[in-house]
């Protein structure tokens, strides 16, 4: 599928989110920048979240619905297949992002052509907190390998970069993020983090709340480097 010229394909996959789709895709259609498709994968929700987004009737909006959850890892990789922007962005459905984010990083990416991708500190939800608070100052290609230092949800990335990284490993149901992160960095991936909070993330009832079990077993196996034996 041929890219289209600094479009940005944005992927949102949905499960269950009927009471916070709607303010996370109006988030994205109010951007300053418009040069977008909104990809949006219902994947297998039970709850009205598919008449939520069937009330929007934006063009740039595109949306696929999955009869059974495939889980986050396998529902982007699923969306990627189907976008044609030259860059991709992420947005999760139950966050937020500020109305100038892509216009942010677009801009960086103008601004220096070797950048693969481009992130933001977020401020959480119904709060002022800034995330991460110190973390963001610390070296990324040494913090990576005991933690993740940059959050999901603000992610843009080249399309063919996050080809050439191999896209989001489907070994991992959860950390997916964390171990693109790592395989970017250790593959040599140039990147910037922006220090204005771009996002509004939620921190309450998410997927890393919800699994934190999960979320630490999968995390631990990208620091080990190690590949994962609980069955997705």
């Amino acid at each position: 599928m041929k890219l289209i010229k600094n479009k940005i394909s944005v992927l949102l996959s949905t499960y269950n989110d009927e009471s916070t789709i709607q303010e996370s895709i109006q988030s994205i259609l109010n951007q300053t920048y418009d040069n977008f498709e909104l990809l949006i994968n219902i994947d297998g929700s039970s709850d009205s979240t598919n008449k939520k987004i069937s009330e929007f009737s934006d063009k740039r909006i595109i949306v696929f619905n999955s009869e059974k959850n495939r889980g986050l890892t396998k529902s982007l990789n699923f969306l990627t297949e189907h976008s044609t922007g030259e860059y991709i962005a992420r947005q999760d459905a139950d966050d937020a992002s500020i109305e100038n984010r892509f216009e942010y990083q677009i801009n960086e990416f103008k601004s220096n052509k070797k950048l693969d991708f481009v992130t933001s500190r977020a401020v959480v939800k119904n709060s002022n907190y800034l995330i991460p608070k110190y973390r963001h100052l610390l070296p990324h290609r040494f913090a990576i390998n005991f933690f993740n230092p940059f959050i999901h949800g603000t992610l843009m990335i080249k399309k063919l970069s996050f080809e050439t990284i191999g896209r989001y490993d489907e070994n991992f149901k959860y950390a997916q993020d964390y171990k693109l992160f790592k395989d970017a960095l250790h593959k040599g991936c140039k990147f910037k983090t922006i220090s204005k909070p771009l996002y509004i993330l939620n921190t309450t009832n998410n997927i890393s709340s919800k699994h934190k079990d999960e979320q630490k077993y999968y995390s631990d196996c990208v620091k080990q480097n190690k590949i994962p034996m609980l069955k997705n």
